[in-house]
Formats: structure tokens, C-alpha cells, sequence
């Protein structure tokens, strides 16, 4: 692998490499990981009921956030959205896994320390991409229903049954469509990028890269691993995000699993051929 030296602007020296070597993995790895991910979550369940619990009290403050501001018909395409914030929370997951793979401690300093030192690194950016999608989300959102149902202030019961009618399907119909084009947008480019960029000193352009590759090299299983994520983000949002705390950090440590069996381990890219 070749890589570049270079230096940020604070004056940190990074390390910018290719885009890593690649696995192609079966359609049953999104399963195996799953399992792995619920071991290392019984292993070590107070840091991921911690990121879990963080998670869903700002899911609650959202939603609660709407209704305040008469605007409950957009809880549903916010809790949407605001999965696309989920991999960068899982940030401190991704620690708790990469730790019990390599024996090392487990810690509140050590896992909170890496966390915060994500500031000096490019997870800050990638950060940004998927606030930044979940932004156009959200406007996408208001446009469709401001073209739908105009300026009127609807309650809450009388948009739900208004989904019933023909114009209500079609509103949905076109909602749903667009929010998965953009969420399998976010699930290409970050399903790989944001363990990578904990793992490696790396660029989140190349880690962004190197996660659409993976999916363009493995597309049924990833297909398969984003099904799998969909559905038990669909699970926390039916539950009003009460089942959060453990589904995150279960599917954050998955996560990790999942990056380890595509992403070939930098000690065996540098290892040389016999």
C-alpha cells in the first residue's frame, strides 16, 4: 500500500493512504456479524447501553422538539433521518469492539478519550456528510408535504387519516422512494468509512471511497446487511426509539464486525508475498 505523509493545518501528522485492500464476502456475513455484535454487546453491554441510551434521548428530544412547535407529522421523517446519524454515534462502539478483539482494557477514560479525539482526525468530516444528508432529508421532507397539503397546520389525526386517501398514498409513496435513494446513498458511503477512519489514520474522502467500493464489490450481501439494518432501525422507530439502547450499540458492534470480514488488516497488506 502506498502511503503519504501530510500535515493539517493544527499542525497533526496524518497518514493518507490507498484505498485499502478488499474482501468479497458471502450473503451469510451480515447474519454472522449480527451474532458478533450481540457477544461483544453482552461482553461489555455498559458502553453500548451508555451510546445506545445517548442516542435515543435525543431521538425523544427531537420528536418532542416537533410537537412543541405544532409540527408532529414530521416525526416520522425526522426518526427516518436521524438513523443517518447513527454511524458517527457508534463511534465509541466501534472502540468497545476493536478493544475486546485485541484483549486490550476497557475503560470509561479510555473509550470517552477516543471519542474526543475524533475531533483532530477526518471522523469530523464524515461526521458533517451524514448531518449534512440528513439536513437535505428533513427540507426534502417539508417541500413534499408543503406540495401535498400547502401551508395548512393539519393535527395530528387529520393528517393520518388524509394518508388514506389517494393523494395521502401518493405523498407517501414518493417520500419513502426518495428517503431510500438518500439512505442508501449514506449506507454506501459510511457503512465502511466510519470504522475505517477509527481503525486507520486515513482521509475521509479515501475512507468514503473505499466504502463504496466494498458495497460495489459485495452488493447482494451488503444489500442484505442494509436490510438487516433497516429493519431493526424500523423496530426502534415503531417502539418510539424505547428499544434504541440496545439495537445501537448491537448493530454499531456489527458494524466493526462487518468492516474487519471486507477490509483487509493493515499488518496483512504490508505483510510481504512468499
Amino acid at each position: 500500500m502506498i502511503e503519504n505523509n501530510t500535515t493539517d493545518q493544527k499542525g497533526i501528522k496524518r497518514r493518507v493512504m490507498d484505498i485499502p485492500e478488499l474482501r468479497s464476502v458471502d450473503v451469510n456475513t451480515g447474519f454472522e456479524c449480527l451474532m458478533l455484535g450481540l457477544r461483544d454487546f453482552r461482553e461489555a453491554p455498559k458502553y453500548g447501553l451508555f451510546f445506545g441510551g445517548v442516542y435515543a434521548l435525543s431521538g425523544w428530544l427531537l420528536v418532542w422538539l416537533l410537537f412543541v412547535v405544532s409540527m408532529p407529522y414530521f416525526a416520522y421523517p425526522a426518526a427516518l433521518g436521524f438513523a443517518f446519524v447513527a454511524p458517527f454515534v457508534a463511534t465509541g462502539i466501534y472502540e468497545v469492539s476493536r478493544r475486546l478483539e485485541k484483549d486490550q482494557p476497557l475503560s470509561w477514560g479510555a473509550i470517552l478519550g477516543t471519542v474526543w479525539r475524533q475531533q483532530d482526525r477526518d471522523m469530523g468530516w464524515m461526521a458533517l456528510v451524514t448531518g449534512f444528508a440528513f439536513f437535505i432529508w428533513v427540507n426534502y421532507a417539508a417541500i413534499v408535504y408543503l406540495l401535498f397539503f400547502g401551508l395548512r397546520e393539519l393535527q395530528l389525526e387529520n393528517f393520518i387519516s388524509s394518508l388514506t386517501t389517494t393523494k395521502g398514498l401518493y405523498f407517501l409513496l414518493l417520500g419513502n422512494f426518495v428517503g431510500a435513494v438518500l439512505a442508501a446513498i449514506v449506507f454506501s458511503v459510511g457503512v465502511i468509512s466510519f470504522p475505517l477512519l477509527l481503525d486507520r489514520e486515513i482521509d475521509f474522502v479515501t475512507a468514503m471511497t473505499t466504502s463504496v467500493k466494498a458495497v460495489a464489490m459485495n452488493p447482494i450481501s451488503m444489500f442484505m446487511w442494509a436490510v438487516i439494518i433497516a429493519l431493526f432501525m424500523l423496530v426502534s422507530i415503531i417502539s418510539v426509539f424505547i428499544t434504541l439502547p440496545v439495537i445501537l450499540p448491537v448493530i454499531g458492534h456489527a458494524s466493526w464486525h462487518m468492516y474487519r470480514k471486507v477490509v483487509v488488516s493493515a499488518s496483512q497488506e504490508e505483510a510481504p508475498s512468499l
